[in-house]
C-alpha cells in the first residue's frame, strides 16, 4: 500500500519573483550566528560567490540591505540588518501559518469546492492582517473562509479593504486575488512559491 504525504513550501515573492525561501533564511541566519559571510558559507557548505550572489539579488529586490559588513577592529564582521531580521521573522511567521493551517486536518475537508489548476472564486474580505512586509487577506467564501498571504506592497497596489468584493484564484502552488470591479485580473497581488 502506498502512503502519500502533502508537503508544502513557503517563499515570499514580489511582482512573482522570490524574495526569501528557506534556504536564503537558512543562509541569512547563518550569517547572524557566525558573524561572517565566510564561516556562514562555510557552515552550509556553499561557495562564498553564491552567497554573494544571492544576498546582492535580495537587496535588489526588496530595496534594502539585509546585511550589512563592517571592516576592521574588534566589531568587524558580517551583520544582519534589521531590515533583514525583519524578512526571518515575516518568512517565519508565514511558514508557521501554512503549518498550521494544513496541519488542521478540517482545514483542507472544509473546503467545499474542487480544485484544479485554475479557479476563480468570488468571495467578499472580511479580514486583513497588515504586516510591515507580508499581509493576511481573510476571504469569505460561502461558507468557508480563505486566507492569502501576500506582500503588503502587493495588497497596497490592491487596494482592497474589508467587503470589498474580490476575486481569489487557486492555483497548483498559488493563491492570487483580483479586486471584483468588473476588470478581474487587472490587479493582483500573491505570494508564490520561490527559492
Amino acid at each position: 500500500m502506498l502512503f502519500l504525504e502533502m508537503r508544502t513550501k513557503v517563499w515570499l515573492t514580489e511582482d512573482g519573483k522570490p524574495i526569501i525561501g528557506a534556504g536564503k533564511v537558512k543562509l541569512l541566519k547563518a550569517i547572524d550566528e557566525e558573524r561572517s559571510l565566510r564561516k556562514a558559507c562555510s557552515k552550509l557548505d556553499i561557495s562564498y560567490k553564491h552567497a554573494w550572489l544571492i544576498l546582492k539579488k535580495m537587496n535588489e529586490r526588496v530595496g534594502h540591505e539585509v546585511v550589512t559588513t563592517i571592516r576592521g577592529g574588534k566589531g568587524q564582521g558580517t551583520f544582519l540588518t534589521d531590515y533583514g531580521k525583519q524578512l526571518i521573522s515575516e518568512y517565519e511567521d508565514s511558514r508557521s501559518f501554512v503549518d498550521i493551517t494544513f496541519g488542521d486536518e478540517t482545514s483542507l475537508e472544509n473546503i467545499s469546492f474542487k480544485l484544479s489548476a485554475h479557479n476563480k472564486l468570488s468571495g467578499r474580505i472580511v479580514g486583513i492582517d497588515k504586516g510591515n512586509i507580508v499581509s493576511k487577506v481573510k476571504v469569505e467564501i460561502d461558507p468557508d473562509v480563505l486566507t492569502s498571504i501576500i506582500t503588503s506592497e502587493a495588497l497596497e497596489r490592491l487596494d482592497v479593504q474589508e467587503g470589498d468584493e474580490v476575486f481569489a484564484t487557486i492555483k497548483s502552488t498559488e493563491v492570487v486575488l483580483s479586486k471584483a470591479d468588473g476588470k478581474a485580473g487587472m490587479k493582483n497581488g500573491k505570494l508564490d512559491e520561490g527559492e
